[in-house]
């Protein structure tokens, strides 16, 4: 697949600052034209709403000729190695292909939900991402596909999100009422998978973020040590750690970013309902359910927690001691 070229030719040239620092890559946007381009052409009823992460501002400033020229270049590759639509695409083709990006998604009308690359930290490290879609209906996630290029295919053994001598990448998939699958990406046929039965917090291994800087790992130790879980944590990147979960590698994927970040929706849509639909639940550190129907952003209170039904009670309850504990600790007498 395309990102997987892009994977192996990268280099440091390769990657844009954009002003908050994160990489952002050719593949980044090369992904979104492909997506965006393929469910243009598939799905034909209706108007096409997509709510995605990238827009075409940074491509149409000076100096991006070179970047916008590369991004085309491997666009039109990608579509003549695959053979299934004959086109060719201009640059400002490219340009208007990344910007249907643009919708504001809410709680009405059908709209798809793109990470065209999720983990562009993992991704250019060699390590994990994912290429995520979900298509939002009335503000509920009904669909979610997780494309997981470096994934091992039949579970995540260690730290590093990988093992040895096992077939590479995987492709998660769900809809609402039917259930969560997984194949190779070779396409394999689908297997049914659900989430893990543990029910003894002490068996319980959890996912968090391969970046350190992306979560508060003090407070997240802290969760642990009160649940009792043994296990030492599994972190890899992206949303790739929805699809884990899904099929049982893990038992619990937390996340509590840092004071003001805001999540967006195109970071979760895909990866809680291939979760939900593997019998796993997921919640805010509240306990509510994620809202997906308030435009880009998630709507939520700190944090979001993954599990399965039996651990969910023990986790939250973990987590909000924990939360009180840290406002108690930073708040004065």
């Amino acid at each position: 697949s395309m990102p997987e070229t892009v994977q192996q030719e990268i280099v440091q040239s390769d990657i844009q600052s954009k002003a908050d620092k994160t990489p952002v890559t050719v593949a980044d946007y090369g992904s979104q034209v492909l997506v965006s381009l393929v469910l243009n052409m598939e799905v034909t009823s209706g108007s096409f709403s997509m709510v995605a992460e990238e827009d075409s501002e940074d491509l149409r400033k000076d100096g991006a000729e070179e970047i916008l020229e590369r991004i085309t270049d491997l666009v039109n590759k990608t579509l003549a190695e695959d053979g299934s639509y004959n086109i060719l695409l201009s640059k400002e083709a490219i340009l208007s292909a990344i910007d249907t990006g643009k919708s504001e998604g809410g709680p009405s009308g059908r709209h798809w939900v793109l990470d065209p690359i999720d983990g562009t930290k993992g991704f250019v490290r060699g390590g994990q991402y994912a290429i995520a879609l979900a298509l939002l209906d009335e503000g509920r996630v009904v669909l979610g596909v997780l494309g997981c290029p470096n994934l091992p295919f039949t579970s995540v053994s260690n730290l590093s999100g990988s093992s040895s001598g096992d077939q590479t990448g995987a492709l998660f998939s769900a809809a609402i009422g039917c259930g969560a699958e997984v194949q190779s990406l070779d396409g394999s046929p689908p297997q049914k998978i659900s989430v893990c039965t543990i029910d003894n917090p002490a068996n319980a291994s959890f996912f968090e973020s391969y970046e350190g800087a992306h979560s508060m790992r003090d407070f997240t130790g802290s969760v642990a040590e009160k649940l009792g879980v043994q296990a030492p944590p599994v972190r890899i990147d992206s949303q790739a750690k929805y699809g884990a979960l899904a099929r049982g590698d893990g038992a619990i994927y937390w996340r509590f970013p840092h004071e003001g970040y805001r999540e967006t929706i195109w970071d979760h849509a895909a990866g809680s309902i291939v979760v939900t639909e593997a019998g796993g639940v997921v919640k805010d550190a509240s306990g509510n359910d994620l809202d997906f129907s308030k435009g880009r952003y998630l709507d939520r209170d700190t944090g979001i927690i993954a599990t399965n039904k039996q651990l969910m009670p023990s986790v939250l309850k973990s987590v909000q001691e924990a939360i009180k504990e840290k406002k108690q600790a930073s708040s004065p007498l």
